[in-house]
């Protein structure tokens, strides 16, 4: 009897012993702390140790490289300065443009290779096309953030992802360097862009994922300053090779660089093995991650999904080793009201966005300045504004912080487009573009730092994508604007950094919140913090 009633209460007591409790496990060791990836950070591997930091400036390289090859457009395809042909009756300071003068008396002023426009005649009747081929680069980034969002997602993780779009991005900008035609070129730069499309967001999340919640928004907002970095390099680059062909050639080879000396050093993300079941690999990174940062990771500490970190109860040894696989797509955002929401206002904001940075960056070859020193003045303009960002993300939040960064910008825009182009105020123009780039690049970083913490683990590359995607889109249709008037330029992105602050007004604030790794378990925490949603 006394058997029976010992057998009956071993069934009565709970399979997993409680959270804070001193009970032991099996051998008398002792219970297993189950800890989230922030949590184990914090805890025990570090923050922003050695670690992060090699791993972070290695892998925002690519943002560089990105650069490379989108801004590359703008000396490609600029219009070479030109001259009267002797003899023609030609007086080149009573005419704005070559279409008012006669075919023939005129030539340019240099080399026809130093630009696609003197190569293939891109100008008057032909002008569009320049709008075309950097309009269709855009398009190949749209496809490309959502495939290569999801793609990192489930497939081929962050690190496999980003080695395919670099290979892919050293391989089309070679090409490029011979292309026959304009048409070819225009596939050419299609490919280019959908590898460079890719390139953002996987770099972006594999450099941010394995860093501790307190340091994740100062190390988020310091990304772009690669990018800007990038910039100004292309600038160089550009002054040395002024042949749009050795252009080309010279911007891949940072590529190839980053490819074999660079990439193979970098670490796949931690979250992204955690939410596919493969937890040991996860474990070896986080030991790797404390070791460097000169920390100790006990070995009774385990991995876990942040929902099952908050449980009250503890995994037993046996249940560790059953990993789980939790997958996810973008039509798992749009399902849920909450990430539904979210996403459809990033959407919209990374459209605006996009118009106003890639706008007013492209916008060099209408400010009637020197383009070199243009375009080096906006990606300095950048820096400080990384800086500013970084230093008050954490102090005033994301949102009040996004909202005020679009508002400058809109507003030095809409007093650009008032500015005449000739003497003084062709330099005021330039001026009002530079501070509209200072407030747009500190707002186009902030919104990869806004998306991550948006959206959990499971869908947060395909979510960060599909905005990407929409942000495309307005890149798509500014080279049209620029190509058009300066004046309507500057109106248009006025207009947009102004919309895309009140748009910003409608988004939870997401200072101080853990990246959660599930849909669910977002879910269940803003259902407790109704102000997260």
């Amino acid at each position: 009897m006394s058997s029976h009633k010992k057998e009956l209460d071993d069934l009565r007591s709970p399979l997993l012993p409680l959270v804070g409790t001193h009970t032991t496990t099996i051998h008398g060791q002792p219970p297993l702390e189950t800890l989230s990836v922030d949590q184990m950070l914090t805890k025990y591997c570090g923050e922003f140790g050695f670690w992060q930091f090699r791993h972070f400036v290695l892998t925002c390289m690519a943002w560089a490289l990105d650069a490379l090859h989108t801004m590359v457009m703008i000396f490609a395809d600029r219009e070479p300065s030109w001259a009267c042909e002797p003899n023609s009756g030609c007086v080149w300071d009573s005419v704005k443009s070559v279409c008012e003068l006669e075919p023939g008396s005129w030539r340019w002023d240099g080399s026809e290779g130093w630009s696609t426009v003197a190569e293939w005649g891109l100008v008057c009747g032909q002008k569009y096309k320049v709008g075309l081929v950097q309009a269709l680069f855009f398009c190949g980034s749209m496809i490309a953030g959502g495939v290569f969002g999801h793609l990192s997602d489930t497939r081929l993780g962050r690190k496999g992802s980003l080695m395919i779009v670099c290979l892919m991005n050293i391989i089309f900008g070679l090409l490029t360097s011979i292309s026959p035609s304009y048409w070819i070129y225009v596939v050419l730069r299609l490919f280019t862009g959908f590898s460079s499309g890719g390139v953002g967001v996987c770099a972006f999340v594999l450099a941010i994922e394995p860093i501790g919640p307190s340091m994740r928004g100062i190390a988020g907002m310091s990304t772009f300053y690669f990018y800007s970095t990038g910039i100004a390099l292309l600038s160089g680059i550009a002054y040395i090779f002024q042949s749009w062909r050795f252009l080309y050639i010279a911007s891949s080879i940072p590529s190839i660089i980053f490819l074999v000396f660079m990439l193979p050093f970098i670490s796949e993300s931690p979250r992204w093995y955690l939410v596919h079941g493969k937890t040991d690999e996860a474990m070896k990174i986080m030991h790797k991650i404390a070791k460097s940062n000169g920390k100790n990771l006990p070995e009774n500490v385990y991995l876990v999904l942040e929902k099952e970190a908050r449980s009250c109860y503890q995994r037993s040894t046996v249940e560790i080793g059953m990993d789980e696989v939790i997958t996810g797509s973008v039509l798992d955002v749009i399902k849920s009201p909450l990430t539904r929401k979210r996403l459809i206002l990033l959407m919209v904001i990374n459209f605006t966005s996009a118009c106003v940075y890639f706008g007013l960056n492209l916008n060099a070859t209408n400010l009637e300045t020197n383009i070199y020193l243009s375009v080096l003045l906006n990606s300095a303009a950048e820096m400080p504004a990384y800086l500013l960002t970084a230093i008050l993300i954490d102090r005033f939040g994301r949102k009040p912080l996004g909202v005020g960064t679009q508002w400058f910008s809109g507003i030095f825009c809409l007093i650009g487009s008032l500015m005449g182009s000739q003497g003084n105020w062709k330099v005021l123009r330039t001026m009002c573009g530079v501070l509209g780039i200072f407030g747009m690049a500190g707002t186009y970083n902030l919104l990869y730092v806004y998306a991550m913490e948006l959206f959990p683990t499971v869908v947060r590359n395909a979510a960060l994508g599909s905005a990407r995607q929409v942000g495309q889109i307005g890149a798509m249709l500014v080279p049209f604007v620029v190509v058009m008037d300066a004046s309507l330029s500057f109106m248009v992105f006025g207009a947009c950094g102004i919309v895309g602050g009140i748009l910003t007004l409608f988004l939870p604030e997401t200072l101080n919140t853990p990246l959660y790794d599930t849909l669910n378990g977002m879910e269940d925490e803003t259902n407790k913090l109704p102000m997260l949603a």
